[in-house]
């Protein structure tokens, strides 16, 4: 009888958890921005950063991204960290730093490498033809 009761209890507590618990998002699940011409850039990324053109239809596939981790990070208003006429900065993890800047370089894209090594990795930044700051990331250790 004593095992039926520690049981159910277990249970019920084991059911009410999630509920105790705040509801969160998983994921970002896309990322939209106006453009002056959204089919060149579209076409732009998935030609130097393989972020592939959304599909037509509902039958063909996004692009889907590796597993790791995303930082979600709101900036002060006057930050340099970027251009202050742009309202975001873009984030891409990389495995490889080196190769995709050689390959944006081949393309007369310019990128600059930020010569620090940094614990959580290392860094290099460039604009997409609009002018939208991006950040190559090249994760060390456990963000990998």
């Amino acid at each position: 009888m004593k095992t039926a009761t520690t049981a159910a209890l277990l249970l019920t507590l084991a059911t009410s958890l999630p509920a105790q618990q705040k509801a969160r998002v998983d994921g970002i699940g896309g990322f939209f921005f106006r453009a002056q011409s959204p089919k060149t850039l579209a076409q732009w990324y998935s030609d130097h950063l393989g972020v592939t053109v959304t599909p037509a239809s509902y039958d063909g596939e996004s692009w889907t991204q590796d597993a790791g981790t995303t930082v979600f990070q709101p900036f002060p208003a006057a930050t340099k960290y970027w251009r202050a006429d742009r309202a975001f900065m873009l984030n891409f993890r990389v495995k490889h730093l080196d190769a995709l800047v050689a390959q944006l370089r081949k393309a007369d894209i310019k990128v600059d490498v930020d010569p620090m090594t940094y614990p959580n990795g290392r860094f290099a930044a460039l604009e997409d033809p609009e002018g939208n700051p991006i950040q190559l990331w090249e994760p060390k250790g456990k963000e990998r």
